[in-house]
């Protein structure tokens, strides 16, 4: 039997992660599947954790207030180092880009534990943007001895670097698992649905305004990079957008980070109630926020993974980034980038409002990130 130990740390990782944690857990006759969680996330993981109705074997709850970079690696280092002495896996998996993925695989180089990179090959090969994501994915692309790939172009960027063909599987990504199991929980699920509206009305926002033809726009902003004036062209150009579109609700579940709530005050003020069409709420649980972005007629982020998840729905994505590491999107016409220049955000967001053969090109474009089984392959790799 081959014990395998799998770390994250953030939502977004857990969101991707859960998936193969239940496939890995369809097999006990094969793997000891082992859990460690970093707690990078607290609130926001653990929410994640209930829906998937996953308990971590091991917590380091690292999360303190005010923590930074080097607070982070140096907690998740640390930790793992008793984890690893005592569980004694096989291969240690973590994923994409957190600063927790790459900490985890570097203490499992130290214990010379083998590393697999689920969503490996991601590049921008600009190391300061995303940052620190983009440095994080390469350090932990060099440590690792498995390479899962969500895409055939993440596999030639590997090869690109050197990394040998049979060390890398292409699975696509795990997000789609993700999004399919919890599309149909909600779908198959009694009163599910009605649960999240509620749990949406007392967030502040009540999805029955849609039942009378309006749209939404659905927007996310989280990135270091975009912290300050990045952030102030953002919300000044929403703001404009809210004027513009009476008839379109926006709506803006807020990352609890002060660096993202500050300059929202300072473009539409202290008080963000009664904004008429314009709605901050608090950050959603994954089943709410799921359910949200399939009622969205447009989704306005600089996530990564909404990159992916928003098309495996239909949804155009406007990424409001200068770069991205999933230039299969672009490609293939699901996204198309923004950054955070307020005249390119409101000219491109009209345009899918006013222009309805450009909005069917992007929402009927095919996802390039793959088909709902992901995890399927990677546990048939390892086993």
């Amino acid at each position: 039997m081959k014990k395998i130990m799998l770390v994250f740390g953030t939502r977004p990782e857990a969101i991707k992660m859960a998936p193969l944690v239940k496939e890995f857990q369809k097999h006990p006759e094969t793997f000891d599947t082992v859990v460690c969680v970093t707690g990078q996330h607290r609130q926001m993981l653990d929410q994640v954790l209930d829906i998937f109705d996953i308990k971590p074997d091991y917590d380091l709850n690292i999360m303190q207030a005010g923590q930074d970079l080097f607070d982070v690696t140096a907690r998740v280092i640390i930790g793992m180092r008793d984890v690893l002495d005592e569980a004694k896996p096989d291969i240690v998996l973590v994923h994409g880009d957190t600063t927790t993925s790459t900490a985890a695989a570097l203490a499992a180089f130290y214990r010379q534990i083998p590393v697999g990179h689920v969503e490996a090959g991601l590049r921008t090969h600009n190391i300061y943007s995303p940052w620190p994501e983009e440095m994080n994915r390469q350090l932990t692309g060099r440590i690792a001895s498995h390479h899962f790939a969500p895409t055939p172009l993440s596999r030639q960027n590997l090869l690109d670097e050197g990394v040998a063909k049979e060390r890398i599987t292409v699975t696509g990504n795990t997000v789609i698992d993700a999004l399919y199991w919890v599309v149909d929980k909600i779908k198959n699920t009694p009163r599910l649905a009605d649960e999240l509206k509620a749990e949406l009305r007392k967030a502040g926002y009540d999805t029955d305004r849609l039942s009378k033809g309006r749209k939404l726009v659905l927007i996310t902003g989280h990135r270091r990079e975009n912290f300050g004036d990045g952030f102030i062209s953002m919300c000044k150009a929403i703001k404009t957008l809210t004027e513009k579109y009476p008839d379109t609700d926006f709506v803006y579940p807020m990352h609890l980070n002060p660096n993202v709530r500050r300059p929202i005050h300072d473009v539409f003020g202290e008080d963000l109630s009664n904004l008429g069409n314009m709605f901050f709420i608090e950050p959603l649980e994954y089943l709410s926020f799921v359910f949200l972005m399939e009622k969205a007629h447009i989704v306005l982020t600089d996530s990564g993974g909404i990159q992916e998840e928003a098309p495996g729905l239909g949804k155009p994505v406007l990424v409001m980034r200068d770069t991205t590491e999933r230039p299969e999107a672009l490609e293939a016409g699901t996204v198309r980038l923004v950054g955070t220049d307020y005249d390119r955000i409101v000219n491109e967001v009209s345009s899918l409002i006013d222009n309805p053969d450009h909005y069917n090109q992007m929402s009927q474009a095919i996802n390039p990130y793959g088909d709902g089984q992901a995890c399927e392959r990677i546990v048939s790799k390892l086993g």
